[in-house]
This record gives C-alpha cells, sequence and structure tokens, in this order.
C-alpha cells in the first residue's frame, strides 16, 4: 500500500497558516520560510506603495504600526515604497526577528552620488515615555545605500525609534561626514564600506559597542564611553595623512577597556605606540581578552609590533592574526623596548589563530615567540586559505652529538595538516572563539 505523502498542513489557507505560525516564536517561525516555496510565499509578500518623499515618513509609519508580533502574518513584512511617478528610487522595508527592521535605499542607476554630510539624530525622548498602541518596537536598525536625496527622510524616520538600541550604516556612497548624536538607548554603532567618509563625530553616552569598517576618518568623540567591543578596521589606511596621534588619543582612551579588539599594526605603529611609549609600560589593556589582529607582509612579515602590543594584554585568552598583503602598511622605522610593559607573559593565552600567511616559517617564528610569552600550552591553528586548517604540533628530532656515539633528543614544532574539515573543527573550538 503507496504512503499518502499529501501534504495537508501546507494545503491550508494562508490565515490558517498563519495563526499557526503566530504560536511559534520569532526564529522558529522565520525558519518555516525554508520548508517549501508555499511556505515561503508566505514570508514574501511585498507591499508595494506608491508616493511622495513627504509621504514616506508616514508610510514606514504605518506600515510598522499595524505590524503584529502575535499575528505576524496578518499584512506583509515588506514594503516596497516608490518616491513619485517615473522616478526610480525606492525604499525597501523589511521587518525581521527579534524587532529588527532593514530599510535599503535604491535609485535604480549605477550613478556617481553626490556628496553630502548627514547630522544623524537618534532616541532622544525621555526614558519615561509611553510606547505607542503598536507591538512592534525597532531595536535594531540596518540602514543601507543612503543618499543624497534620501538622508533627510531616513533621518525623520529614525527619529521616531525612541528604543533604538543597535544601528548599522552599510555603502552609503558619497557620505563625505557623518555625526550622530545618541541618547543613552543606543549600545551598538556599526559602520561598513562608505568610501568617501572623511569625518565621522560621535555624541553617546552609552556606546559599548563601536564596528567600523573602511578609510581612516577624522574620528572625533565629544562624551567619553568604555567600550566593551571595538572594531576599528583600517586596513585601506587613513584617509587624511595629518590625522596623528594626538588626534587618536580621545579614541585610545574608549578603546583602553575593551574585551574584544579588532586593530590594524599601523594603527598601533602610528597613532598608538607614540602616546604610550613614554609611559614605560603603565599603559595597559586590562580588560582585553580577544584580540584581531590585521597585519601586512608586502615588506616581509615582521611581528615586533605584535610583540610589543601583546605585552600590553595581560588578561588575553584568544589572539586571531590576518596577513592581508593588501592591507596598508608603513615603512618600519619604530623600535619595540623590550620593556614595553610589565607582564612579560601570556598567563590566560590558549587558542591562536592564523590567517593568511604564505610563508610557513613565519609562521613558525610567530608561534615560537608567542609560545614563549605564553605560560600555558596553545592551540595554533593555520589556514592559508581559510579552508584547509593546519595544526601546530610538537615533534621529536633526534640530534647527533659532536665526539659522542649517543644522540641528543630534543623538541620542536611544524604544522601538521588536519584531516577534518573546516567545518567540524570549528565546532569542536566553537567555545573558544573559533
Amino acid at each position: 500500500m503507496e504512503e499518502n505523502t499529501l501534504d495537508l498542513l501546507s494545503s491550508l489557507p494562508n490565515e490558517i497558516l498563519g495563526r499557526i505560525i503566530s504560536f511559534l516564536p520569532s526564529e522558529s517561525a522565520l525558519q518555516t520560510s525554508f520548508l517549501s516555496t508555499r511556505w515561503a510565499s508566505l514570508w514574501n509578500t511585498v507591499l508595494v506603495q506608491h508616493g511622495t518623499t513627504e509621504a514616506a515618513v508616514t508610510a514606514i509609519s504605518e506600515f510598522l504600526t499595524h505590524f503584529d508580533e502575535l499575528d505576524p502574518l496578518r499584512q506583509p513584512r515588506r514594503l516596497q515604497y516608490h518616491f513619485g511617478k517615473g522616478s526610480t528610487s525606492i525604499l525597501l522595508a523589511t521587518i525581521a526577528a527579534n524587532n529588527k527592521l532593514h530599510m535599503e535605499l535604491s535609485t535604480g542607476k549605477q550613478e556617481f552620488q553626490k556628496q553630502f554630510d548627514w547630522q544623524l539624530g537618534l532616541n532622544h525622548q525621555s526614558l519615561t515615555d509611553q510606547p505607542s498602541s503598536s507591538t512592534f518596537f525597532v531595536k535594531t536598525l540596518f540602514l543601507k545605500s543612503v543618499g543624497f536625496q534620501s538622508k533627510e527622510t531616513v533621518s525623520s524616520i529614525v527619529s521616531n525609534f525612541q528604543f533604538l538600541e543597535s544601528l548599522k550604516i552599510i555603502e552609503c556612497n558619497g557620505l563625505q561626514t557623518l555625526e550622530i548624536d545618541s541618547g543613552p538607548r543606543l549600545k551598538s554603532l556599526t559602520i561598513f564600506d562608505c568610501p568617501q567618509l572623511k569625518s565621522l563625530f560621535i555624541r553617546s553616552l552609552k556606546l559599548r559597542s563601536f564596528r567600523y569598517r573602511g578609510l581612516l576618518p577624522w574620528l572625533l568623540t565629544e562624551n567619553h564611553f568604555n567600550l566593551k567591543d571595538a572594531m576599528l578596521d583600517f586596513r585601506q589606511g587613513p584617509g587624511d595623512n595629518s590625522f596623528g596621534s594626538y588626534d587618536f588619543d580621545p579614541s585610545l582612551l574608549t578603546i583602553k577597556n575593551a574585551e574584544i579588539l579588532t586593530l590594524c599594526k599601523w594603527t598601533f605603529e602610528k597613532l598608538i605606540w607614540p602616546s604610550i611609549s613614554y609611559l614605560h609600560g603603565n599603559f595597559q589593556f586590562y580588560r582585553l581578552k580577544e584580540l584581531w589582529w590585521i597585519d601586512n607582509s608586502s615588506e616581509g612579515y615582521n611581528s615586533d609590533a605584535l610583540i610589543s602590543f601583546l605585552k600590553l594584554c595581560p588578561a588575553l585568552e584568544q589572539l586571531f592574526v590576518t596577513v592581508d598583503t593588501k592591507s596598508y602598511s608603513m615603512p618600519i622605522t619604530t623600535t619595540y623596548s623590550k620593556k614595553v610593559a610589565r607582564h612579560s607573559k601570556l598567563e590566560h593565552l590558549k587558542v591562536v589563530k592564523l590567517v593568511g600567511f604564505t610563508n610557513e616559517e613565519d609562521e613558525l617564528l610567530l608561534a615560537a615567540h608567542l609560545t614563549k610569552l605564553a605560560v600555558k600550552e596553545l592551540l595554533i591553528i593555520a589556514t592559508a586559505d581559510g579552508i584547509c586548517l593546519r595544526s601546530l604540533v610538537k615533534v621529536h628530532l633526534y640530534q647527533p652529538m659532536l665526539n659522542q656515539t649517543h644522540v641528543k633528543y630534543t623538541h620542536n614544532y611544524k604544522f601538521v595538516e588536519e584531516n577534518r574539515d573546516i567545518s567540524e573543527l570549528c565546532e569542536n573550538h566553537a567555545h573558544m572563539g573559533l
């Protein structure tokens, strides 16, 4: 007797499927979109509207107000707003799980974007303000491709998000100056790939995570805040060569107590070391537990800067070193004191991952330096392509001793190919951050 493979559940009307989904947690509810094209269509419905630039703020507000987290399919989760008749400008707003909103602007043409400055004010309402009748409040916001024509509209929309905690701005071509004025709710700020950005001014009281990728802009902070997670990916180099260590000092204070830090070698050499070298080891990154170090080997790999920086990090537990041949580098003119810090040993370092080294001798030399600094035995993993992993293991060597008939037993290290694939190794060491 043939088994009945008819999918009775999927054949139910949209209203009933939506009611079923409403009983699931938000993340589980979204996963139903992968069951089949029938289920995916429930989530991919787009509400299309046309209107003026001024009306866009009201359209987004109503779109969010009518969304019900307890009945997530009562109305579409995506709004496609077309600006004016004949205009190719489109705003696509998508509601995601956990109070997230994605907004992407598109002009429909791949043309040069007009340069502009942008002042963005966030959640300045009183913390005692009562919420609206909507059950959905934007806590995480992703803004993509905001341009000269759309900046005012986006600013007006965002100013209404009084519970915003996390903001991510990416790929805003033409953006030259960005000023973010935030109330105490904002905890996380990410800015990626805005190629014309020359000046970034941040006024924030409680910011805990700042992640930046691109050319180093003039970075100004008005209020002192202690970051827990700081990503300063300036591998593209300085946008303005006149920006020096004195200008970077306020930013240095904001990352001093970070627990997670991404830093480029040249940033340490040019902007940090000149300010702290005369302190004779009194400056420390006391709380740093996880370091992502971006290096360059265009003139031959040199680990002096990294080793000097590590001596400033007594609490470090995990180290990730990436060699990027395209990363900005400076001529090696800096010399580092052997007494750069009070702490000559890394008592807590457990895991090291080396990525992008093209010369195994460089890997082994760096591993030897790290082994000398570490108190505990290290797990050292290396990969040149991000796929094939090799681990550093101890091997035994027998070397003849001069004028003697016996041999000397010694230890050395080498990288050995792992038979397991990267997914298995990452799973096994997930608790250590690999």
